[in-house]
């Protein structure tokens, strides 16, 4: 019996796959459940059409993923840094500090998406990576002055 799985089943297979299982099975677990449909011509055109629209969304999301990582690499960020005596900073720049910065120029961006390694202590001009999604990573130009 073929069935449409609805939700991804350990050992089965994944949503929206067509699978070939024991009548027993299918009658007495997957359907009941909600785990699975009939393999019907209907059924096999709403998940295509539901694949689809799946589809345009993620194509729909990656642009605008694209879009931000373009304002955010054609802007530049200048933070002030206050100083001591003989140049010793007080305090540092840190993610916080950059998003809030970003914010307050209309991109609004996670803390945990801008990637430094440790605060930045020192003045001088930095390219600070923030990872907007898995695949894309803008470099953001920031420029530490002295407050």
């Amino acid at each position: 019996m073929d069935v449409i799985l609805l939700k991804d089943v350990d050992r089965l297979g994944k949503a929206e796959a067509v699978v070939r299982v024991k009548p027993g099975y299918a009658r007495n677990y997957l359907l009941p459940h909600g785990m699975a449909v009939l393999a019907t011509d209907e059924a096999r055109q709403a998940v295509d059409a539901r694949r689809r629209r799946g589809e345009q969304k993620a194509q729909r999301a990656q642009a605008q993923l694209e879009s931000l990582k373009q304002r955010v690499q054609q802007h530049s960020l200048t933070l002030k840094l206050t100083l001591g005596e003989h140049n010793v900073a007080f305090g540092s720049v840190t993610a916080r500090d950059i998003t809030d910065g970003l914010e307050r120029d209309g991109i609004t961006v996670d803390k945990h998406a801008v990637q430094l390694a440790e605060p930045l202590k020192a003045l001088g001009i930095y390219d600070v990576p923030v990872r907007l999604a898995p695949e894309v990573t803008a470099t953001l130009k920031v420029w530490v002055v002295k407050a």
